[in-house]
């Protein structure tokens, strides 16, 4: 699994049939203190994420595990929305404020 941001969308008029529903976002790889790794996915998104919201996304056989997407062809998959994050004991990050703690 991946922490990241999302950045942006992607419009496809034409795609494979089994995509049809589902929005394409891309996503910057970021690291637990919020800063970005220089990677970027694009994901398809399950669970209704917006620009700039800290997502998790998994890629690989783990995106075909999520709910519906057994024969859907996709690479990265958002299945989750982060409301925070903890390391080490400490609060890193809370989505009420979008701030990051070193």
């Amino acid at each position: 699994m991946d922490l990241g941001r999302v950045s942006g969308t992607i419009v496809a008029t034409h795609k494979n049939e089994r995509l049809a529903g589902f929005k394409l976002l891309v996503v910057n790889l970021i690291r637990f203190d919020g800063s970005d790794t220089g990677a970027n996915v694009i994901a398809l998104d399950t669970v209704g994420a917006g620009m700039n919201e800290i997502v998790i996304v998994v890629r690989g056989s783990s995106a075909r595990q999520a709910e519906g997407m057994g024969t859907v062809p996709v690479d990265a998959t958002v299945i989750a929305i982060v409301d925070s994050v903890e390391v080490s004991g400490k609060i890193r990050y809370r989505k009420s404020s979008d701030t990051w703690e070193p």
